[in-house]
C-alpha cells in the first residue's frame, strides 16, 4: 500500500456520472430500476489512486485491472489486485483501495445500482475482493465496456441506450459467472492460453515464431492456432502483432520517442514497415495517432 493518495484526475482519463435526476429516473423505470450504470470510467496507470469509505458505497462497484496493480480492503481484509484481475465490492460494504506505487494500475469501472444486482452477484459468486478472470473474459470486458461507454458518452440521457446498456452489463456479469472456474477441460485451456500470451507480452521487443512459442508452452502449433482463435478471434502471430500495435499506441501517447525509436522497441526494426503495420490495424499513421487528443 502507499500513504500518498490522489484524489485529482489521470491523464487519458475517461469518467461519465450521471446527474442524481437520471439515476431516479433510471431507478424508477421498469427495464432498468433492477441494474444500471450509475458511474463509468477508465484510469490509465493511475499513479497514487485511492479511494476510502468507512461507511460502504450506496452502489456496488466493479474494478478490472488491466495492467499494474493495486489492492482492496474489504470489511477489514486486503487483497493484491493484479493485471486481469476482477474486483467486486458490494454496496454497503466498509472498504478501501488503491493503486500499486511501484507498478499503478489501470483499470476499468463501472458503479451498478439497482433492486436485482445484489441477487444477480450472488447467483454467480461474484462478491469478492479480487479474483482472476479467463483471457476471453477479460476480452469480453473490455468489449462491452467500450460498448456501454460510447452509448453513454454520446446519448448519456437516452431511455433505449441505458436500457441496452443495462443488459449488456447484466449479460457480463452472467458470463464472468458462468465462466469464472468453469470446467477442468476449460480451466488447462485458459492456463495454456494465459502462459502463451504472458510469453508474447514478455517478448514484444523481439520476432517471436509460432514455432518459437510452440516450442516454449509445450502446446503443438495447430493447438495454439487453435486456442488463440477460440479465445481472441485471431491466430497467435496476429494477435502477438496486434499487442506489438497496442504498445506502440502506448508509446506514442505517453512519450517523446520517435517513430523509428518506437518501431525498435516493438521488435519492428524497418521504420516504414512499422508504419504501414500501425496504420492497418489502428486506422491512422502513427503521427495521426499521436495528434489526436486520447480519453
Amino acid at each position: 500500500m502507499t500513504d500518498i493518495h490522489k484524489r485529482e484526475g489521470f491523464a487519458e482519463e475517461k469518467l461519465i456520472v450521471l446527474p442524481d435526476y437520471a439515476a431516479s429516473e433510471l431507478s424508477g423505470f421498469e427495464l432498468t430500476r433492477g441494474l444500471y450504470v450509475s458511474d463509468i470510467g477508465h484510469f490509465p496507470r493511475a499513479r497514487f489512486h485511492y479511494r476510502e469509505r468507512p461507511e460502504g458505497c450506496d452502489a456496488h462497484i466493479v474494478i478490472f485491472c488491466t495492467d499494474g496493480e493495486g489492492w482492496v480492503e474489504l470489511d477489514g481484509r486486503s487483497a493484491a489486485v493484479r493485471e486481469g484481475h476482477l474486483a467486486i465490492i458490494p454496496s454497503g460494504s466498509p472498504h478501501r483501495y488503491g493503486a500499486s506505487e511501484r507498478s499503478p494500475w489501470s483499470i476499468y469501472w463501472f458503479h451498478l445500482k439497482g433492486e436485482l444486482v445484489a441477487p444477480l452477484l450472488e447467483l454467480y459468486g461474484l462478491g469478492g475482493a479480487s479474483f482472476a478472470i479467463p483471457i476471453g473474459l477479460q476480452n469480453r470486458f473490455l468489449e462491452s465496456f467500450d460498448r456501454c461507454y460510447r452509448l453513454l458518452a454520446d446519448k448519456p440521457y437516452s431511455l433505449p441506450a441505458q436500457v441496452h446498456v443495462s443488459q449488456t452489463i447484466g449479460h457480463l456479469l452472467g458470463s464472468i459467472g458462468l465462466g469464472h472456474g468453469g470446467s477442468h477441460r476449460h480451466r488447462k485451456r485458459e492456463e495454456e492460453l494465459d502462459q502463451a500470451i504472458r510469453y508474447l507480452n514478455e517478448h514484444l521487443d523481439s520476432a517471436v515464431t509460432l514455432a518459437e512459442l510452440a516450442a516454449h508452452t509445450g502446446i503443438s502449433k495447430q493447438h495454439l492456432i487453435y486456442l488463440f482463435k477460440q479465445e481472441t478471434g485471431f491466430p497467435p502471430i496476429d494477435y502477438y502483432l496486434r499487442l506489438k500495435m497496442q504498445k506502440a499506441g502506448q508509446l506514442l501517447s505517453l512519450t517523446g520517442l520517435s517513430v523509428k525509436e518506437i518501431a525498435a522497441l516493438v521488435g519492428l526494426g524497418d521504420p516504414y514497415y512499422f508504419s504501414r503495420m500501425f496504420k492497418k490495424m489502428m486506422g491512422v499513421s502513427p503521427t495521426e495517432y499521436r495528434s489526436v487528443p486520447k480519453g
